[in-house]
This record gives C-alpha cells, structure tokens and sequence, in this order.
C-alpha cells in the first residue's frame, strides 16, 4: 500500500523536497502550504481581489509538475511577464489560481480544480481556510504586521518573539485530516518564521499533531537569515518547531556537505551564515549530503528574497526515502 506523505511549509523552500518524492517513490504527496505570503505578484492580487495569496500555492502546485513531459505545465505555473501595463511582475500561475478563486469562491476547491485541469498526482492544501497575515512580535516589544516586513533590510539584527496569524485563524480541516491519515509528516525547509511557522501556529494545530501516528521529520535550513534567524543554532530551530508542534520530531535532517567559499562569502555579505550543528549526541539527527551544486538565480521583476543555495531534490529525496521506506 502507498503511503501518505505530507510536506508542509511554502512553496520554494519545500520544492526539492516534493519534486524529490516524486521522482522517488510512489507514496501519496500532499503538500500543506503557507498563505500569508503579502509580498510580490502575490501581495498585488491580494490586495485587488481579496483572496488568499496563491504565490506559494502555485510554487507548490509547480514542484509536482517534475516528470517527463510535464515541463510545460511547470513553466505555465512559474511564468513571470516581464513587459505590458499591469502585468509587469506578475506570475501566469497566480493569474490563473485567482482566477479559479473568483469562479468557486474556495481555494481549496480551486486548487483541487487546478490539480485535475494539469493532472498533477499529488494534493496542495492551504493550512487555513481564513484570510490572514503574518504578525511578528519582536522581543524588543515591537511588532509588525505583514510577511513582507521580513524582505525589508535592516540595520541590526533583531530578534523574533513569536509570531501570529491575525486575524484568529484555524487549521484547514483538509489539513488536519491529512495530518491525521499521514505516515509521515516532513516539515521544512524554508524561511524559519515566513514559510514554517505559519504552517504550525493556526489554532488546531498542536491538537492536529497530537492525534496522528505519522512519522514527524524536520529538515533543517541550510543558512540563518539575517531578517528572521541571526544567531540561532539547529538546537534553537529545532526547539522552536517542537514548541509549535506540541511534541518532539522523530528525525532531524542536516546537511552535512560543505558549502563552497564562494558562496559563503556571498551570504556573509548579507550578515548569514551556515546554521551551527550543535544536534551532536541527538540520535535523531541524519546528517547527509543534499546540497544542491545549482545557485539559484534572481528573476525579473520578483521582489521577494530569494536564497541562493537550496537543497538538492535528488538527493534529499532518496534520503528521505530510505528514512520511510517508502
């Protein structure tokens, strides 16, 4: 029997890892997926229509699109207009997921719509039906609302006390479910606090994790981020997901491979570093080689913050594989 596989974060830091899967194994993926995104293509169509932002929808949606012959379907969802009044900045795939929006009135029922229009074989659910946005509450007292604040540049690092949805939200029952039925869960990677958290923090959810006898795998960001994580060790990052989830992870997945100079000298210069492995003597940690030799690049017109190095799908696939065997 195929197992159930669930992935949760937002679209881009969660991509290897599903497209990964898929080229892997034959297990039932579903992807839960973040929407508080208020940045970008993403942040303009929000404002205009109302809806629940799609950007990091659609990416999940693309990360299925991964097998021979469905290139195109991919590059449909990915596409980016470069040129015309109004279009400029904007993605195909958050047109087209909009428009389905507007037609059923329900994002989950527009992305099952979406999944059978370019037959994908796998599920992406948003992990709340409420319209939200991120809250960020810094330990300096101050806060700020808006998942878009985390792209801005500051001058010192400060640090994150906790984040909310706001306004209340509860967790998608179609999430919930998911988590419910699943073999495993595989939280990760992806911006600390604007991809991962936001996926764990709507009400429901410590019940949700409580409930499922699903395997419960992080995986570990490869870089702190100045605006979100400065300082922060495997040991503080993982602490900080077990917190959300209510209960402990079984696996914890660490890079072991070396970054190259190059690259960390780029990261340096934006005050980030490679998180500190401090999981030493955690017989939980499985430490591999999943780094990605391809940088990725910075597209036109994308105002988001986009990490330059990722995680390898090949790579972390097949381990993640052997780890469930499926």
């Amino acid at each position: 029997m195929s197992k159930k596989v669930i992935v949760m974060g937002a679209g881009t830091g969660i991509f290897p890892v599903v497209s990964g899967l898929k080229h892997f194994s034959d297990a039932q993926i579903s992807s839960i997926i973040a929407v508080s995104d208020s940045g970008g293509s993403t942040g303009r169509i929000r404002d205009e229509f109302g809806f629940q932002p799609v950007g990091d929808l659609r990416q999940a949606l693309a990360a299925f699109a991964e097998s021979d012959g469905e290139e195109w379907i991919r590059k449909i969802l990915l596409y980016r207009f470069t040129k015309g009044t109004g279009l400029q900045g904007h993605n195909l795939g958050n047109l087209i997921l909009t428009a389905l929006q507007d037609m059923t009135g329900d994002t989950t029922q527009a992305l099952e719509i979406a999944e059978k229009v370019f037959r994908l074989d796998g599920r992406v659910i948003p992990v709340t039906k409420d319209t939200v946005n991120l809250q960020i509450e810094y330990a300096d007292g101050s806060v700020v609302v808006g998942e878009h604040t985390l792209d801005q540049k500051q001058d010192r690092a400060k640090k994150i006390a906790r984040v909310h949805l706001v306004p209340h939200a509860t967790i998608n029952p179609v999430a919930a479910e998911a988590i419910r039925d699943a073999d495993m869960v595989i939280i990760g990677p992806g911006d600390y606090y604007a991809s991962l958290m936001v996926t764990l923090v709507a009400e429901g959810t410590k019940e949700t994790f409580a409930k499922t006898r699903a395997r419960i795998v992080y995986v570990l960001n490869l870089m702190t981020r100045f605006t979100q994580t400065p300082d922060m060790t495997a040991l503080d990052h993982v602490k900080g997901i077990e917190t959300a989830i209510g209960r402990q992870v079984d696996v914890i997945v660490v890079n072991s491979e070396t970054i190259p100079q190059t690259i960390l000298d780029l990261y340096a210069h934006e005050n980030e570093f490679p998180v500190v492995d401090d999981l030493n003597g955690d017989v939980r940690v499985v430490r591999g080689k999943i780094l990605s030799e391809q940088l990725e690049g910075t597209v036109a017109y994308d105002t988001a913050h986009r990490s330059l190095l990722r995680h390898d799908a090949k790579k972390i696939g097949k381990l993640l594989m052997n780890l469930s065997n499926i």
